[in-house]
């Protein structure tokens, strides 16, 4: 089973345990890990979580969840960095249908390694990018 790469609110979600992210999203990511494959994260979304938790729009939980789960030795969880590649791969997704840039680099991060992106913004999963929900 090939990796799957997932967007900000459903890393949340499923490091939360929310009931917010989907059957199928929780299903393949569980499956993705106990596969013995990384959940990806690109580095935008550790970003992402920072500011949102700095709005007040997502709980301190939520930042320190990841932060303990990438400091573990043998995480589930592998960080994507934005490179060259991801950046070539932006204009690959539509600005005209995805127009958050951080939407962009996320699902410019999945089609530049290949991996499906698990998200509910209807905005990506309008543009093309293979997409869970």
């Amino acid at each position: 089973m090939p990796g799957v790469l997932a967007d900000t609110h459903a890393l949340v979600w499923c490091l939360l345990r929310s009931p917010k992210l989907s059957a199928a999203a929780s299903a393949r990511m569980h499956a993705t890990v106990a596969a013995g494959q990384p959940l990806l994260v690109p580095t935008v979304c550790i970003v992402e979580i920072v500011y949102l938790v700095e709005k007040g729009r997502l709980p301190a939980l939520a930042r320190d969840r990841l932060a303990s789960h990438l400091d573990l030795n043998e995480s589930d969880l592998r960080l994507v960095p934005l490179d060259r590649r991801v950046a070539d791969s932006i204009e690959r997704v539509p600005r005209n249908l995805v127009p958050d840039m951080p939407d962009r680099i996320i699902a410019a991060t999945a089609l530049c390694l290949g991996v499906p992106l698990v998200t509910r913004d209807g905005h990506i999963k309008a543009s093309g990018v293979d997409t869970i929900w």
